[in-house]
C-alpha cells in the first residue's frame, strides 16, 4: 500500500473517532440528564450506603481540569463532568432510618473523574453545597448517622472526595455520649480577605448552655491543603470562655494547629470536660498564651507556651506540655509555672476551704455545713487517674490579707497512677525555713472512696518580729519559733482525713509577746477571750511555750503543753477532737509573784470549733469567795488574803517550764 494512501487512511481514522467523540460530547452535553436521576440516585446509595434521592433539575456540563500550563500526560487532557443537582435529600444509614433526614441541600455542584468511573469509584475533586441543611446524631450506643456502616455489598462504589464548599449552612448536633445538643449556622463572608465562612452556634451540652461565633477560610477544604487554614473563634460554655485565633494545618487530618489561644472561667477545674487536662480548682481565672497542637493517629502532642494570667488575684505565668497516644497508659501532664505574687485565699478552692459562695461562683455545691469548720467537699478522686503529671511550680512571692513575709516559694507537683505529691514543698518564712512532704494516694488501693494521705512538716527559725511585722510590739521580740509535724490519714476530704488522722505535733516557741491584738491578727480569736480571761487586754512578755501533741483516730490529746510569761505559768491538758470539732481542755495558770484578786481557777475551753465557750471554774471561785465573806467579819483587810496568790514559778526558760521529771522536746533545728 502507497505511503500517502496509509496516511490517508490513518487521517480519515482519527477524524471518525475524534467526530464520534464529539458527537458523544455533544449528545451528552444536549441530553435530557433528568432521566438519569433513578440510575443516579441507585449508584448514589450504594456508595454512600444510605437513601439518596435527587428531587429537583439535573444539569451537567464539561470542562478541562484546571491547571493546564502543568499537563504531563494524556488524561489531564480529558474533560471532567460538572454535575449539577436541586433539591438533594440523603437519609440516614439501615437501623437509623426512623430519625428521618441527615441532609437535605438546595443546589449541588459535583466535579466528577471519568476514567475512576471504570473502577466503580466516584472521585470528586470538588463537592459545592448551596444551604445544606444536616442533622448529626449519635445515639447512646455509640452509633452515629454520619458514619458509613463497615460492610458493603459485593459490586458496591466507594467514594473519594477531596475539596467541599459551602454557603448559608445549617448543622444540627444531637450527641447523646457528649450530652451535646448544638445548632450551627454558617455564611459565606465575600468581602472578607482571609476569611470565607462566618459561623454562629448555641445550645447545651451537659445541660450547660454554649454559645459561640467566629471566622473560617474561604474552602473547608478535605482534602490535605498546604496553606494553612485561618480559624478565629469564640466559644462559651457555661462559665468558661474559650478565644481561639489562628491556623489549621491540613484540616482534613487535623494534623497541627498554631494559634492564640485565651481561656477564662471560675474555676481551672471547670475545663476538665472540655479539654480532658485534670487541673485543679481554683477561683475565677483567665490565660493567654500560644497553643500548638501536633495531632496523629498513635500520638498527639499539646503545647501550651509562654502563657500570663491572673488566678483570683495571684499572677500566674508558665508553659505546659501534654501529650497522649497508644504507647502512654495515660495521657501526661508537663510544665513549670511561675507566680510573682500569690494570695494565701486564692489557694482555698484547692482544698474546699472557700466560702459557700465562692463555691457557687466556681460552679460547685455548697456542701459545707453551717456548723462545720474543716472543709468537707470531696476530692475529685475518679479524675486522679485521667492523667500523670510532674510540673514545677515556684512563687516568688505569698501574702495574706495582712504582711505575711512568705517568700521562694518552691515545689514539684507530680500525679502518678492516681498517687498525688507535692515533694518537696518549701518556701523561706519569716528569716527561717518551711519544709515538707505531702502525698495523697488516691489510687483506689486503700477503698473505693479513699485516700490516703502522709504529711511530714517541719518550721525552723522563724523569727517572732519578722512573722507579725505590723504589730510595733513585736519588732523589739527576739524570739523564734521551731515546729515539726507527722501525720498520716485515710479520707475524701480535709474534714474527713483530719478526723482520721494520727501522728504527732511538736511546737517550741522562745522569747516573744503576746497579746489579745496579736491573736486577732493570727485569726486566732478564740485564743484572745482566754488571754483576757488570764490577764486582761494588754501585752504579755512570753519565755517559752512548749507544745506536744499526739494524734490518734483524730483526736489530739495533749502530752505537754506549757507556757511561761511574766505574768504567770499557765499549762494546759485536754484533747481536740478533730472527727466532730469538739474542743475539751483545760488550762491551770499559775500566777508570779504577789497578784492581787489573783484567783488561780482553771479555766475550761469547751463546745465546737465554730462555737467555742470559755468558761471559769465557779466552784473554787465560790470557795475563795466564801473564804473571804468568813474573814471578813473578823477583820477587813483579811478577806482579801485568800484572793492573794504568791507564786513561785521556776525560771523563765523551755528547760526549766518542763521541770527535770519531764523529757524536754525535741527543738527542730
Amino acid at each position: 500500500m502507497q505511503p500517502g494512501r496509509t496516511r490517508t487512511i490513518t487521517f480519515s481514522a482519527l477524524g471518525l473517532l475524534c467526530a464520534l467523540l464529539l458527537g458523544g460530547l455533544l449528545w451528552l452535553q444536549m441530553a435530557d440528564w433528568n432521566r438519569a436521576r433513578p440510575w443516579l440516585n441507585e449508584k448514589l446509595s450504594l456508595a454512600l450506603q444510605r437513601p439518596v434521592a435527587i428531587r429537583g433539575e439535573l444539569l451537567l456540563r464539561w470542562t478541562l481540569p484546571a491547571g493546564t500550563a502543568q499537563r504531563r500526560g494524556w488524561r489531564d487532557y480529558l474533560p471532567q463532568a460538572h454535575l449539577e443537582a436541586y433539591d438533594l435529600h440523603l437519609g440516614n444509614p439501615p437501623g437509623m432510618a426512623a430519625m428521618g433526614e441527615l441532609a437535605s441541600i438546595e443546589r449541588v455542584l459535583v466535579e466528577l473523574e471519568l476514567l475512576p468511573l471504570l473502577q466503580h469509584r466516584l472521585s470528586i475533586p470538588l463537592l459545592r453545597f448551596t444551604r445544606p441543611q444536616l442533622q448529626l446524631v449519635r445515639q447512646t450506643d455509640g452509633r452515629s448517622n454520619w458514619q458509613t456502616p463497615p460492610a458493603r455489598a459485593a459490586g458496591a462504589w466507594t467514594l473519594e472526595l477531596r475539596s467541599i464548599e459551602f454557603s448559608a449552612a445549617r448543622i444540627e448536633l444531637h450527641d447523646a455520649v457528649q450530652q451535646l445538643d448544638l445548632i450551627a449556622n454558617l455564611q459565606t463572608l465575600d468581602a472578607d480577605p482571609r476569611y470565607g465562612i462566618g459561623w454562629q452556634l448555641q445550645g447545651h451540652w451537659k445541660q450547660q448552655p454554649v454559645s459561640g461565633s467566629g471566622k473560617a477560610g474561604a474552602v473547608l477544604g478535605l482534602q490535605q491543603q498546604l496553606q494553612p487554614y485561618p480559624l478565629e473563634g469564640l466559644l462559651t460554655v457555661g462559665g468558661s470562655r474559650i478565644a481561639v485565633l489562628g491556623t489549621l494545618t491540613r484540616p482534613a487530618s487535623l494534623t497541627s494547629i498554631d494559634a492564640q489561644l485565651t481561656l477564662s472561667g471560675p474555676s481551672m477545674a471547670r475545663l476538665y470536660g472540655l479539654t480532658g487536662v485534670l487541673l485543679p480548682e481554683t477561683p475565677a481565672f483567665t490565660t493567654s498564651g500560644h497553643l500548638h497542637g501536633e495531632l496523629g493517629a498513635q500520638a498527639s502532642h499539646w503545647q501550651y507556651q509562654r502563657f500570663t494570667g491572673k488566678v483570683g488575684e495571684s499572677d500566674l505565668a508558665g508553659s505546659l506540655d501534654y501529650r497522649y497516644g497508644a504507647q502512654l497508659p495515660r495521657p501526661r501532664l508537663s510544665g513549670a509555672l511561675h507566680s510573682s505574687l500569690l494570695r494565701l485565699n486564692d489557694l482555698a478552692p484547692l482544698i474546699g476551704a472557700d466560702s459557700n459562695r465562692s463555691k457557687q461562683a466556681r460552679g460547685v455545691a455548697a456542701v459545707q455545713p453551717d456548723n462545720k469548720v474543716l472543709p468537707v467537699e470531696a476530692f475529685h478522686r475518679v479524675r486522679w487517674r485521667a492523667l500523670d503529671a510532674e510540673v514545677r511550680y515556684r512563687a516568688d512571692h505569698i501574702t495574706r490579707d495582712g504582711d505575711l513575709p512568705i517568700t521562694q516559694v518552691n515545689t514539684l507537683i507530680s500525679l502518678r497512677d492516681g498517687v498525688l505529691q507535692l515533694a518537696p514543698l518549701q518556701f523561706e518564712i519569716a528569716g527561717g525555713r518551711f519544709q515538707a512532704t505531702l502525698q495523697l494516694d488516691g489510687s483506689g488501693q486503700h477503698g473505693p472512696d479513699a485516700i490516703a494521705a502522709q504529711l511530714q512538716a517541719r518550721a525552723s527559725h522563724l523569727r517572732l518580729n519578722q512573722l507579725f511585722p505590723r504589730i510595733d510590739a513585736m519588732q523589739a521580740t527576739v524570739g523564734e519559733v521551731n515546729a515539726d509535724l507527722t501525720l498520716q490519714a485515710s479520707g475524701n476530704s480535709i474534714a474527713s482525713l483530719l478526723g482520721s488522722a494520727n501522728g504527732t505535733l511538736r511546737s517550741v516557741v522562745t522569747q516573744g509577746s503576746v497579746s489579745k491584738l496579736l491573736l486577732e491578727e493570727m485569726g486566732l480569736n478564740l485564743g484572745s477571750v482566754v488571754l483576757t480571761k488570764l490577764v486582761g487586754d494588754k501585752p504579755v512578755q512570753l519565755h517559752c511555750m512548749l507544745g506536744d501533741f499526739s494524734v490518734t483516730q483524730g483526736l489530739m490529746q495533749t502530752r505537754v503543753w506549757a507556757a511561761d510569761t511574766n505574768e504567770a505559768r499557765v499549762d494546759a491538758s485536754g484533747s481536740v477532737n478533730l472527727r466532730n470539732e469538739q474542743l475539751n481542755l483545760t488550762l491551770r495558770p499559775q500566777s508570779k509573784g504577789v497578784r492581787i484578786f489573783s484567783l488561780r481557777a482553771p479555766i475550761y475551753l469547751r463546745g465546737s470549733f465554730k462555737q467555742p465557750v470559755v468558761s471559769i471554774d465557779k466552784g473554787v471561785l465560790a470557795l475563795r469567795a466564801g473564804g473571804a465573806l468568813a474573814l471578813a467579819s473578823v477583820a477587813p483587810i483579811a478577806a482579801l488574803l485568800p484572793l492573794i496568790s504568791n507564786g513561785s514559778a521556776e525560771g523563765n526558760d523551755c528547760a526549766a517550764l518542763l521541770g527535770a521529771e519531764r523529757a524536754v522536746p525535741r527543738k527542730v533545728r
